[in-house]
């Protein structure tokens, strides 16, 4: 993936054809199954088009991981939504929502409450606060019209987010390989800093 976003081989052109699909699928992939570093390709793919001094290539990178992230919710959504007419769907949906920290959960559904569709926005910019959200959607019973409504601002936010990161290694860094390198270790850091933060706070408040 990283060879054909860097456009060492094949030719520019085609590389481009395959570059930009693959990044489309990956995004897609990562959305609908939360272990793909979905951020880190898009800062990847922001440094290689940042060096190509080209404005359409970083306006297709934001273009493609928009929508990619953003079709990959709502497919996530919907199999959630069918899972409460499907029993076996259903237990798979029940074991996520066990799987996920109850207080982050918890906090989530609060603030749904509380502030509806502006939450969607900023779980997609917090690491690892998408499920969260979207769990309590699922148990709120949204209907996917609404969570579509508040997630096309939060995929736009996020791509924004990723591809600023990507832009940043590229203009620190002379060679692409090296921002790529660069935009994926921050990119990683910052998705450590929720566990890191939740493991700290157990401990202080364990017993002494």
């Amino acid at each position: 993936m990283i060879r054909e976003l860097l456009g060492t081989v094949p030719p520019e052109t085609t590389q481009q054809a395959v570059g930009y699909p693959t990044l489309f699928l990956l995004i897609v992939l990562g959305s609908l199954v939360p272990v793909v570093p979905t951020g880190a390709l898009v800062s990847s793919a922001a440094v290689v088009a940042f060096h190509r001094t080209a404005p359409l290539s970083l306006l297709l990178v934001f273009a493609v991981a928009a929508s990619a992230a953003f079709l990959g919710d709502l497919g996530l959504y919907w199999l959630g939504r069918r899972g409460a007419e499907s029993r076996n769907v259903a237990r798979r949906l029940e074991r996520l929502r066990h799987r996920a920290a109850p207080d982050r959960l918890e906090t989530a559904q609060r603030k749904l409450d509380a502030h509806g569709v502006t939450v969607l926005v900023l779980s997609r910019l917090v690491p690892a606060g998408r499920i969260p959200v979207m769990l309590a959607c699922l148990l709120a019973e949204k209907p996917m019209r609404w969570f579509a409504r508040g997630d096309a601002p939060a995929c736009l936010a996020w791509a924004a987010t990723y591809q600023l990161i990507g832009i940043l290694g590229g203009a620190l860094f002379g060679e692409p390989w090296q921002g790529v390198v660069a935009a994926v270790a921050l990119t990683l850091a910052i998705s450590a800093v929720p566990a890191g933060w939740r493991r700290l706070a157990a401990h202080r408040s364990g017993p002494d």
